[in-house]
């Protein structure tokens, strides 16, 4: 018999994401898991060049890694996918075996992926819900996942709310909406920002 405490990988992905989001509706921040329809409007908007890497951040169960891994532009050993939660953790590595699972906190990045990726990431995917963050959190998300973004890489934050999920001006960002999921429960809008100061 498993231990009370073990995550039972073989158990449905929405009983898995109904459970955490229960143990914690902030951090996961949705009742089921992203569509495959939110998943294809989010990697038709990941830029990838032969040397870089992608990060999803806040990826719960993965239904937006596979879709990234299905649109086949992202080798899995270039994806790397980071989440704070333990069971989550442990699901998507038994089911992503080939994709970089990182386990910890997704404002360490410059501490948690290695230093040999740094200044190559031309995409972070956030699936984190920001517009439940107050400021200070957000700023030390964003400031951390720019830190190691290659110059001119990009932020990708799907969320439901219909308009900026973050304050840009305040975090010297530009943004626009870039797509939209309406067959997704609840529909969902995908916003890509990049520095203010830097080119489109």
């Amino acid at each position: 018999m498993k231990p009370r405490t073990a995550v039972d990988t073989e158990q449905p992905e929405e009983l898995l994401f109904f459970r955490r989001w229960i143990a914690n509706p902030l951090k996961v921040g949705a009742l089921l898991p992203s569509s495959p329809a939110l998943a294809r409007v989010v990697a038709r908007n990941v830029e990838m060049g032969p040397d870089d890497v992608v990060i999803e951040v806040g990826a719960g169960t993965g239904s937006i890694t596979k879709g990234l891994l299905a649109s086949g532009a992202i080798p899995p050993e270039r994806l790397f996918v980071i989440e704070i939660d333990t069971d989550m953790c442990t699901y998507l590595r038994k089911q992503l075996p080939h994709v970089q699972v990182i386990h910890g906190d997704a404002g360490r990045l410059a501490d948690i992926v290695p230093s040999r990726w740094h200044g190559k990431v031309s995409t972070v995917v956030s699936g984190i819900p920001m517009i439940t963050l107050p400021f200070d959190a957000q700023q030390r998300l964003i400031r951390s996942w720019f830190s190691i973004m290659k110059p001119g890489g990009k932020m990708l934050q799907y969320t439901y709310s219909l308009v900026s999920p973050i304050p840009e001006d305040k975090l010297d960002l530009r943004g626009r909406r870039c797509g939209m999921a309406f067959l997704n429960v609840p529909p969902a809008s995908v916003f890509a920002y990049r520095k203010a100061a830097e080119p489109a």
